[in-house]
């Protein structure tokens, strides 16, 4: 199984303390994790991106430049880059920019984005952001796929005779789809053989189990080849301590009061998956995708996971309201006692050598495969 760092810059108050962290020391802290990434050995560092709320997401294209110019092995992504949201030529050229400066170390994961406000805020109609993301979605792949473009559409002015620039490092990189809540992004992604990561992060993993299924279905009645039917998934949070019942009474007190936050946030009655469906930390440990616990339960959860959904990618984010050194420690445990358990279960092609679609700038390295002992 590969694995991947995600930070989508939540930076609310703390829910305890009141403490707000300085957006310059909450963004430079977004840096410095993906270098720790890079050092402990997890294969991606994505960077998501929101437009609303107390969220500092809103250029994660800057985000990743800053991460392209002080790492040099780690594959960078998007989680979610909000595609129903942009212009394709001007997002075309910023992408492309990362991928130059990382070296051909990019891919990207699109989608709808999960905050409504988004749409006013920047002129948009919310009843139209399917539309928008298909139309959106064509257009980007073609503009970073060819040169000398001419092309019409319904929601911005025809083109003619356009090439964005700068043009991708060694051709047009990896596009991934982001699947929460519809089965729009999981139908777009099977049509054009894409691969998706499920968000698995609020709601039961039965919810989006179906979702996956679909997605493999569609993919397959598509006739695409299945060694690139790739499947990724995320969780709802990240903590670690020796023991189990030690991580959920430590997590408790940020966990239910981002809880509360999120209470404060009045979301239509019907809402699907704007917030989380388990009230306390042993709701979201016991029947939810959070992984907290000791190592080796948390090591055991992806693989009980892995059992439903039978992804290859794995994405954690550690919560920003922990202090910088707790934070690094999670992913220190993370990376050197909870990875080797999954990896020596799962093994994938993803990235590796026979993935002739990964980033042009990014090998995956294994581990070596387990040899088991014969008894004399």
């Amino acid at each position: 199984m590969r694995f991947q760092v995600l930070d989508i810059a939540f930076n609310p108050p703390h829910p305890v303390t009141g403490q707000e962290v300085p957006p310059a020391d909450r963004l430079n802290r977004i840096v410095e994790t993906a270098v720790l990434a890079e050092e402990l050995g997890f294969d991606s560092f994505a960077v998501g991106e929101r437009h609303a709320g107390p969220v500092l997401s809103s250029a994660p294209t800057v985000l990743l430049g800053a991460i392209a110019a002080r790492t040099s092995r780690i594959l960078l992504s998007t989680g979610v880059t909000v595609l129903s949201l942009h212009d394709p030529i001007r997002l075309a050229e910023d992408l492309a920019t990362v991928d130059q400066l990382s070296r051909g170390r990019l891919e990207i994961v699109i989608g709808k984005g999960n905050e409504d406000l988004q749409y006013p805020l920047l002129g948009l109609d919310i009843t139209k952001q399917y539309e928008y993301l298909r139309e959106n979605y064509e257009l980007l792949r073609l503009l970073l796929s060819t040169e000398d473009v001419t092309w019409e559409g319904r929601h911005r002015h025809r083109l003619e005779h356009a090439t964005t620039l700068p043009r991708p490092f060694a051709g047009p990189f990896r596009i991934w789809h982001g699947s929460a809540t519809s089965q729009f992004a999981v139908d777009l992604a099977a049509e054009h053989g894409d691969p998706i990561v499920s968000a698995n992060a609020l709601q039961p993993r039965e919810n989006y189990g179906v979702l996956i299924d679909r997605y493999r279905e569609q993919y397959a009645a598509a006739g695409h080849d299945p060694a690139y039917g790739f499947v990724g998934a995320g969780s709802g949070g990240l903590f670690l301590a020796d023991t189990t019942e030690e991580a959920v009474e430590q997590y408790r007190p940020i966990y239910e009061g981002q809880v509360r936050q999120q209470d404060q946030r009045k979301h239509a009655p019907g809402a699907i998956g704007k917030v989380t469906s388990f009230r306390t930390v042993e709701e979201a440990v016991e029947r939810g995708p959070a992984l907290v616990g000791s190592p080796e339960r948390v090591a055991e959860k992806i693989l009980d996971y892995h059992s439903s959904f039978g992804h290859v990618l794995q994405a954690v984010s550690v919560n920003h309201l922990l202090a910088p050194a707790q934070q690094e420690d999670v992913l220190r445990r993370f990376a050197q006692e909870v990875i080797p358990q999954v990896r020596a279960e799962v093994r994938t092609d993803l990235w590796g050598p026979l993935d002739e679609r990964r980033a042009a700038g990014f090998t995956a390295v294994d581990p070596p495969a387990r040899v088991e002992e014969v008894p004399a």
